[in-house]
C-alpha cells in the first residue's frame, strides 16, 4: 500500500491476543497494513507443562512488535496472560489512551492438550478451559465497555476451532472449551447487535504454525483415531496463515454478519 493508498480499517483500532506467532502475529501485521493501530498481548512463554508444542517466546513476541512496526503500523504490547482481567483490562485503557479508541477484538489466544476424558489430569482440563474460555470471556469483559464507550460499533472475533463444531476424541478440555467460546459468541452477538457490534467465531483445522503442525502428540493421535481427522482436501491438508487471516478481515469488515460460525477446515467438520 502506497502512502496515497487508504487501507480499510484506517483510523481504526484492534485488540488482538496471542500476538506472539503464528495467526495472532499475522493478523497483527495485515490489520496494521490495513491502517489499524494495534493492541496486543501475548504470554510469550511456557503456560502448561503438559502441552506437546513448543511455547511462544519473547523473543517471537518482540519480532512481532517490530514486523507490526515495519509494515507501518502503530502497536502498544505487552507480556501477559489472558486469565489475568486486571492485566487485560489496564492494557485495554491504555491503549484506548494512546490511541483513542477501540473498534474491533480478535480474541485468538489458546492452548491444546491431548487425553482421554479419564485420563487427563486435572490441570490438563482446567488449564485448557481457563485460557480457552474463561481467558477469552475475560478478553470481552476487558474490551466491551471500551467498545460501547467509544460508540463506533465494531467487530469481535473469537477463534474457536473445528472440535468446537465437531467434539475430537483424546481431545476432552480442548473440545469442551471451544464448543463454550461458540456460546459465549453467540450470547454476546445477541446482546452487542442492538450496539452495533458484530460477534462472529471462526473455526480451524490444520493451520501451518507451531501449534498447529509442530505438536509431537498430534500425529498418534491421528494414527490412533483416524476415522474422526479427515478433510475434504487431502491435496490441501493445512491452511495457511493468510487463509486464517482473510477469513478474520472478512468478518471485521463485514457489516451484514453477525453471529456466524465460519469454517476455515477444508469441509473437516462434515465428516
Amino acid at each position: 500500500m502506497t502512502a496515497n493508498e487508504k487501507g480499510r480499517l484506517d483510523g481504526q483500532v484492534v485488540y488482538i491476543t496471542g500476538i506472539a506467532r503464528g495467526q495472532g502475529r499475522n493478523h497483527a501485521i495485515r490489520f496494521a497494513r490495513e491502517g489499524a493501530s494495534i493492541i496486543g498481548m501475548d504470554i510469550a512463554a511456557p503456560v502448561a507443562d503438559h502441552t506437546t508444542y513448543p511455547p511462544a517466546t519473547l523473543d517471537e513476541f518482540t519480532e512481532t512488535i517490530e514486523l507490526v512496526e515495519a509494515a507501518g503500523g502503530q502497536i502498544l504490547a505487552r507480556q501477559g496472560d489472558t486469565r489475568d482481567l486486571a492485566f487485560q483490562q489496564q492494557l485495554v485503557a491504555d491503549g484506548v489512551e494512546r490511541f483513542g479508541r477501540l473498534d474491533h477484538v480478535v480474541a485468538n489466544a489458546g492452548i491444546l492438550t491431548w487425553g482421554l476424558t479419564w485420563e487427563m489430569s486435572e490441570d490438563q482440563f482446567t488449564d485448557v478451559v481457563d485460557v480457552n474460555l474463561v481467558g477469552t470471556w475475560k478478553t470481552l469483559k476487558a474490551a466491551v465497555p471500551a467498545m460501547l464507550a467509544a460508540r463506533n460499533g465494531g467487530s469481535i472475533t473469537v477463534i474457536s476451532s473445528t472440535a468446537g463444531l465437531k467434539a475430537m476424541p483424546n481431545q476432552a478440555s480442548y473440545s469442551a472449551s471451544k464448543f463454550a467460546l461458540r456460546g459465549l459468541a453467540q450470547t454476546a452477538a445477541k446482546e452487542l447487535g442492538p450496539k452495533h457490534i458484530r460477534v462472529n467465531t471462526v473455526h480451524p483445522y490444520a493451520v501451518n504454525t507451531p501449534m498447529g503442525i509442530g505438536d509431537s502428540a498430534a500425529m498418534k493421535s491421528f494414527e490412533d483415531w483416524g476415522p474422526h481427522f479427515p478433510s475434504m482436501m487431502d491435496y490441501y491438508p493445512v491452511a495457511s496463515l493468510d487463509d486464517l487471516t482473510d477469513a478474520v478481515l472478512y468478518l471485521t469488515t463485514a457489516q451484514a454478519v453477525t453471529g456466524a460460525e465460519f469454517q476455515i477446515d477444508m469441509g473437516s467438520s462434515k465428516f
